[in-house]
């Protein structure tokens, strides 16, 4: 399972930020260990295999909020669909 934060509500604006788990034990990333993203946006995930499932909904500030640093609201989860061994 893969989770990007993006810069904005377009699947090829920058991640900002990241979540990759592996299912199949392939792999022994554990989440921090890089400070480069396993993709660059959204819209390389989904060329790379990487199916969308749920985006997160766009809405507007409140006035005041604009400037509010304590969540990322452009949240994309993606999922990718491996044969096992």
């Amino acid at each position: 399972m893969l989770v990007l934060y993006l810069g904005s509500s377009a699947l090829d604006s920058d991640v900002k930020a990241w979540a990759l788990y592996d299912g199949t034990a392939r792999s022994n990333r554990m989440a921090g260990d890089s400070d480069t993203p396993p993709y660059s946006s959204g819209l390389e995930a989904l060329k790379d295999g990487w199916r969308l499932i749920q985006a997160s909904p766009l809405t507007p500030h409140h006035r005041g909020d604009e400037f509010r640093t304590g969540y990322l609201k452009f949240e994309f989860f993606f999922e990718k669909i491996v044969k096992s061994d």
